[in-house]
């Protein structure tokens, strides 16, 4: 198995394979109710918002992948939508997982030379360092959506 194609399983992992901190997107938001995204527990981000966040750059990558620009921007990386409804959350669950595989495939198919390549330009460092930091920062919000969860589900039962 090359190198892409082990970052490209470690994608697909965090979404709903098996990893190593035994909790992937899939688990952690099986259950969650747009209701339950949308609560807030301040001064923290909600599941709802960590879960666009988590997209954004995951989606606005994919461009780059194709050939085209990267046209995000992290000062808009929560700007997310309302969720108003259980069809709002099940469309951003939905374009998680689509844009999750989609830059799994990407990476998967990546040429070997491409990995040490700059990503974009030098000042954001390499292909490699930047497929990593996508699946390192969705663990770091993964690990905040399970805390939110658990903190939610223990105040309803109060």
């Amino acid at each position: 198995m090359t190198i892409q194609q082990q970052l490209a399983q470690q994608i697909r992992d965090m979404l709903s394979g098996s990893n190593m901190t035994g909790v992937t997107l899939q688990d952690a938001l099986e259950g969650v109710s747009w209701q339950m995204a949308n609560e807030k527990i301040d001064p923290l981000n909600n599941i709802g918002v960590l879960v666009f966040h988590i997209n954004y750059y995951m989606h606005g990558v994919i461009p780059v992948f194709e050939g085209g620009t990267l046209d995000i921007r992290d000062k808009y990386s929560y700007d997310a939508p309302p969720i108003s409804s259980a069809s709002d959350w099940q469309q951003l669950k939905d374009q998680l997982w689509r844009d999750g595989e989609k830059l799994a495939d990407h990476v998967a198919k990546l040429p070997s030379e491409k990995l040490k390549e700059a990503f974009v330009k030098e000042a954001y460092g390499s292909y490699f360092r930047n497929i990593l930091g996508i699946i390192e920062h969705t663990h770091y919000h993964l690990g905040q959506i399970v805390l939110l969860k658990k903190q939610i589900l223990a105040q309803s039962k109060l």
